[in-house]
């Protein structure tokens, strides 16, 4: 027993020297802010609410320095990256842009966003049903170019 519990603790410590890529570049060449003016509120609950996972800035946690905590993370950033990049909004073509709008709608009607699993750690990022609507509206008011 004590052989099997020295191993889990070697393999442990042994993860912790393999470290994902961090998601915080400061290019900012290609976000949504530089090809259309974002309201104050909006900008605010994105920031809050959206941009650690749905950008190229995220801002980690203290248990990011743990693996495999910090594994699921970078998974989880990378996939909801591919869903909405706000950083990366002016890359879009107009089809994409269309696309991506039309599941912020979705996403934001069905109260699906933030993840449970998020505000469970940053209570802050919960939305208020006027928060919602501001952002729902706002998302409505996008004209794709």
């Amino acid at each position: 027993m004590k052989k099997v519990l020295l191993g889990i603790l070697a393999v442990f410590i042994l993860i912790q020297f393999y470290r994902p890529e961090k998601n915080d570049s400061k290019n900012e060449m290609n976000a949504m802010s530089t090809v259309m003016e974002i309201p104050v509120e909006v900008n605010k609950i994105i920031e809050t609410s959206c941009a650690d996972c749905h950008s190229n800035s995220t801002k980690y946690p203290w248990y990011n320095k743990i693996a495999p905590v910090s594994w699921y993370l970078a998974w989880h950033v990378n996939e909801a990256k591919e869903k909405l990049n706000f950083s990366e909004w002016a890359a879009y073509n107009k089809d994409q842009k269309a696309h991506v709008l039309k599941n912020i709608k979705e996403v934001l009607n069905e109260r699906e966003m933030p993840l449970e699993s998020y505000i469970l750690l940053h209570k802050n990022a919960k939305l208020t049903e006027n928060q919602y609507q501001i952002l729902y509206d706002w998302a409505i008011a996008i004209k794709v170019e």
